[in-house]
């Protein structure tokens, strides 16, 4: 698998990609279902279910960055990804039996530790795993599986619910079986990498320094700027699209993005990363600008088609760079601070759009997106040299 499409999906890759797919599919098979079982079965309301998603991604975000820092500090990085991915596989069923909301905002905070400790250690352990050449398309291949896991997991749900009439908790039992799934795939097949860990802790109280700091700024503000997709799918309903419909316009959107991310991500091998990312960001501000001015349904589904290619245009592509600058022995911390930079800009970014869209109107919620995403491709430009994949700094 050295040659043609499969240079650069080692064995690692290939595996971390199925164990990404399979956690997916256990995860999309409860996920979208979890407001309605809070609401109708548990009696929760749409307050308390923010409650469980900001506590929830919080503790993820700070995870990754302590987990990332962590995994330099260790001989295997195995061991968290295997850690992380076991307490969410052992936890994210449990919302079967769930008879509070309290009892699943626990399960949610268990579910989110394990997101946390295995995040920044997977990336960094595929980054390893591969040469520089060839990063972009690691982790463009690794996106793609992540995203056919989301579009599997929901047609599972509903075939189980609709074709076998299978109750709520009934589909959350068998979230499990995916889950454990992916947990024997790192257990049986996922193998360590030559490298040189950090044995001092320069990197663990300091933000980094440099081209990666300032990469991460620029990452940063672009995060200000990229409001929550659920924005666009209460645009969509605003214009047309049907409740019945939402599910399907969501399943079309994650169809583009897993066909996206690996074509792109190679590319990003071949003429550089900086570019693609540019080129990503641009399509943002671009469908962001059609958002703000779409009035029909057709532009919906236009402007989702045309949405999924920012994904694949940056989603790999930003870690390839990240992969690229960091030296390899602070590659688990590097993306610590990735994921937390990404998860701590998210939550003001979807508050000041909502504020943004609630007392101006989403024309000017929409534009400001558009106009941050134009400002940080700009000083991405300025400040972050062009280089080569594989070409030391």
């Amino acid at each position: 698998m050295n040659r043609g499409i499969f240079r650069g999906i080692t064995g690692n890759v290939l595996v971390l990609g199925l164990v990404s797919f399979f956690t997916d599919v256990s995860s999309e098979m409860i996920y979208p279902l979890l407001p309605l079982f809070l609401t109708t079965v548990l009696g929760a309301g749409p307050a308390f279910l923010g409650i469980i998603e900001g506590v929830a991604e919080s503790t993820a975000s700070l995870l990754k960055l302590i987990s990332g820092i962590l995994s330099d500090r260790l001989p295997r990085r195995k061991g968290l990804v295997l850690a992380g991915y076991t307490v969410s596989a052992l936890a994210r069923p449990l919302i079967a039996v769930a008879a509070t909301p309290m009892a699943v905002l626990s399960i949610r905070f268990a579910d989110r530790v394990g997101k946390g400790i295995r995040t920044s250690p997977r990336d960094a352990l595929i980054a390893d795993s591969v040469d520089a050449g060839v990063r972009g398309k690691a982790f463009g291949f690794h996106r793609s599986m992540d995203h056919a896991g989301a579009i599997v997991g929901p047609l599972v749900a509903t075939a189980c619910l609709a074709w076998f009439a299978l109750d709520l908790r009934t589909v959350f039992w068998l979230a499990a079986i995916p889950g454990i799934l992916a947990v024997l795939l790192i257990i049986l097949k996922v193998r360590e990498t030559g490298r040189r860990h950090l044995e001092n802790g320069r990197f663990l109280f300091t933000i980094p320094k440099g081209r990666l700091r300032t990469y991460l700024l620029i990452l940063f503000l672009f995060t200000l700027g990229n409001s929550s997709d659920a924005f666009l799918l209460l645009r969509a309903g605003q214009l047309g699209v049907t409740p019945a419909f939402i599910p399907l316009l969501w399943t079309f959107f994650h169809l583009i993005k897993m066909l996206a991310t690996m074509p792109f991500g190679a590319l990003s091998d071949r003429v550089g990363r900086r570019g693609v990312i540019v080129a990503g960001w641009s399509v943002y501000a671009l469908a962001y600008g059609g958002f703000a001015l779409a009035t029909t349904e057709l532009h919906i589904w236009l402007l989702f088609a045309f949405y999924g290619l920012f994904y694949g245009l940056t989603e790999g592509v930003e870690k390839a760079l990240l992969s690229d600058i960091a030296t390899p022995a602070e590659r688990g911390a590097a993306f610590g601070w990735y994921n937390c930079a990404i998860g701590i800009g998210a939550l003001p970014a979807s508050v000041i759009f909502g504020l943004l869209w609630q007392r101006l109107g989403p024309h000017v919620a929409f534009g400001c997106g558009a106009l941050v995403a134009c400002l940080a491709g700009l000083l991405l430009l300025i400040f972050v040299p062009a280089r080569r994949p594989g070409v030391p700094s």
